[in-house]
């Protein structure tokens, strides 16, 4: 099979890093990165996987939210204390504190 060279950048401290693990692990710095970068990419593949359902349950959510016409939602004074703090914690889980839908620790 045909190689293919991506080049990085990086800085200096990042790449004597890597090249310490990478030497650690036995690997050459190459083989170190395709074996990192197949594995996030198999960490990553694994959770899509794993919460398709559920983002297909959320997407379907929001889908049917959206055709509903704002006056027929209850108004925000018919809700206790309670129910509006839970409201807004689980829009946090889902849409971050500052609805951008990137939760904190999260890339945007």
């Amino acid at each position: 099979m045909a190689k293919t060279r991506i080049t990085i950048s990086l800085d200096e401290d990042q790449a004597d890093r890597i090249r310490l693990h990478a030497e650690r692990a036995g690997l050459d710095v190459s083989a170190y990165l395709v074996h990192a970068a197949t594995r996030q990419m198999a960490e990553t593949e694994a959770i899509e996987d794993q919460f398709a359902s559920v983002d297909g349950t959320i997407a379907a959510a929001e889908a049917a939210a959206a055709g509903i016409p704002p006056e027929a939602a209850a108004p925000r004074d018919a809700l206790t204390e309670q129910e509006r703090r839970e409201i807004e914690s689980a829009l946090d889980l889902v849409y971050g504190p500052d609805r951008s839908g990137a939760r904190s620790g999260e890339a945007a």
